[in-house]
């Protein structure tokens, strides 16, 4: 398993390094088959945010979804920590849907990211430029552009996707933290989002058109 940890508008020192490392490598208890484990630490400069002013993310890559967890705190150690609790009951849902899909013997392949590492890496460069918006070609490609003279950065970064059911849409929300899901309607063929509302309840919103994807 190999651990990536990189500051983003700031500095790590090789003490917080060393002991990401050693949390980190507990995470191969929940999921033995992790490939690369991403640890991104970003320092807020606002006076105001001073009580979240480190944030942590944590990002799983493994044969199945990508899991992410994130935290804020005023260190970054426990920034950390928080972002480690979160990613490990992650995993562990992870785990049990698999034990239960077998259990059931559901034909469910789960996807897989094919490109090599040096792409993997490739991909995640960032292109700043201060163009309109560019129109991306490659999954994995990301770009920032600035919208004129203005401050306003737009950063565009475009997925494959595999047509999914709205029950797999909103799992795979869960396990990476986000509040909304991008995704292809297995059923619909139509391209749709998934959404957090409150509690435990979600929203959905499909586009009526067709996007030339083939299902199951």
């Amino acid at each position: 398993m190999e651990i990536v940890v990189v500051g983003r508008h700031t500095e790590v020192a090789d003490r917080f390094r060393r002991h990401a490392e050693e949390k980190l490598e507990k995470i191969e208890q929940y999921s033995p088959t992790v490939r690369r484990v991403d640890v991104e630490v970003t320092h807020e400069n606002n006076p105001r945010q001073a009580n979240v002013r480190e944030r942590v993310e944590i990002t799983v890559r493994d044969k199945g979804p990508v899991v992410r967890a994130e935290a804020s705190a005023d260190d970054r150690f426990g920034a950390l920590d928080l972002a480690l609790d979160k990613l490990q009951e992650r995993l562990r849902r992870v785990h049990e849907r698999r034990n239960s899909k077998r259990r059931v013997q559901r034909n469910f392949i789960e996807p897989v990211d094919v490109r090599t590492f040096e792409q993997s890496l490739a991909a995640e460069k960032v292109e700043e430029t201060e163009e309109a918006p560019v129109h991306l070609v490659n999954p994995g490609e990301v770009a920032e552009t600035q919208m004129g003279d203005s401050p306003v950065m737009i950063r565009q970064k475009l997925h494959s996707a595999e047509p999914m059911s709205l029950d797999d849409a909103i799992y795979e929300m869960e396990i990476v933290g986000h509040d909304f899901f991008l995704f292809v309607d297995k059923e619909s063929k139509r391209p749709a989002v998934a959404y957090r509302r409150h509690g435990w309840t979600y929203g959905v919103v499909e586009l009526n058109t067709q996007c030339g994807c083939e299902g199951d």
